[in-house]
């Protein structure tokens, strides 16, 4: 079992930035693919970014130029740095990760085994 425990999130400004970290535990060993899925009210939890065990990378587009997700393998923490913010951003943030996922299957959330509590980013001016 891993468990993950989340941070970072806040109330910040639009086009500021933030930094999500991931912090797994727990018995298993190994290197960890690492996502990150956020949920806003009323709608479905959609993919934001995941990295793969590999170190392969894969972003949502809305994602793609603002966010980087990147991961410490020593301390097994994965982040997620988003940059220029904007009010669409807001959100709770979940992070995710798995021992088995393939590259293909990271933008589903029924793929990913393990699942943190969740950090709230509100954007507003």
């Amino acid at each position: 079992q891993v468990q993950l425990v989340e941070s970072g999130g806040g109330v910040v400004q639009p086009g500021d930035s933030l930094r999500l970290s991931c912090a797994a535990s727990g018995s298993t060993s190994g290197r960890l693919a690492f996502g990150w899925f956020r949920q806003a009210p009323g709608k479905e939890r959609e993919f934001v970014a995941a990295i793969t065990m590999s170190g392969s990378t894969r972003y949502a587009d809305s994602a793609k130029g603002r966010f980087t997700i990147s991961r410490d393998n020593a301390k097994r923490i994965g982040y997620l740095q988003m940059n220029s913010l904007k009010p669409e951003d807001t959100a709770a943030y979940y992070c995710a990760a798995d021992q088995r996922i393939i590259y293909s299957s990271t933008s589903s959330a029924a793929q990913w085994d393990y699942w943190g509590q969740g950090t709230q980013v509100t954007v507003s001016s």
